[in-house]
């Protein structure tokens, strides 16, 4: 195991927290077998915590609209641009889990434009990839393109909304050197049998 800091920043120790916030770390830990470093890494300012997980929960954990593959996609993409190491190995390895797909996330951190997506992904990478990188210049024609590869209004919100947020993880994350757990990097890299 690497025994590299979690963070820059204090990490405190599972009992000195908020019995609200242990709950949802022990929760995380049931469900995937360890804690994601960002839990332990944002747990010392509760308040933050939870305004951050309230906001990563609701674009992330909606059940319509776009598939779970598809905003870890926009996370994948958008952290890559942003040189997110964190984000890039935790949220890549969840895209392939989800995807049922061992090369996607490789590909779509390092350039999406050559991954093995659909051209209706395609498009809206190239619209996450605006909000992240250049939002001021997001213009009608771009929401013309989502609309013509099938993309609803709440689903382009749903783009532009995962890509802004990321983008503030992204700045977070490397800001305070939060380091990927090492279990991420295996993650859906060999199907199961």
């Amino acid at each position: 195991m690497n025994d590299s800091p979690v963070s820059r920043f204090p990490v405190p120790e599972l009992n000195q927290l908020p019995d609200d916030i242990r709950d949802k770390i022990l929760a995380v830990q049931e469900k995937a077998g360890f804690v994601p470093n960002v839990f332990l890494a944002l747990a010392h300012r509760p308040d933050e915590f939870r305004a951050f997980f309230a906001y990563h929960d609701a674009l992330m954990e909606k059940n319509e609209g776009l598939t779970k593959a598809e905003r870890e996609m926009i996370v994948v993409a958008t952290s890559g641009a942003n040189n997110c190491l964190y984000c890039v190995v935790a949220h890549g390895a969840i895209l392939r889990v989800r995807a049922k797909n061992p090369r996607v996330a490789d590909q779509v951190a390092l350039n999406y434009r050559k991954a093995e997506i659909t051209p209706r992904q395609r498009a809206m990478l190239n619209f996450a990839m605006k909000v992240a990188l250049q939002a001021d210049q997001v213009e009608e024609a771009d929401y013309a393109r989502l609309r013509e590869q099938g993309f609803s209004d709440d689903e382009a919100w749903d783009i532009g909304a995962i890509a802004a947020f990321f983008a503030m993880s992204n700045r977070l994350a490397n800001m305070s050197g939060m380091r990927p757990n090492d279990e991420f990097f295996l993650m859906g890299r060999v199907p199961k049998a």
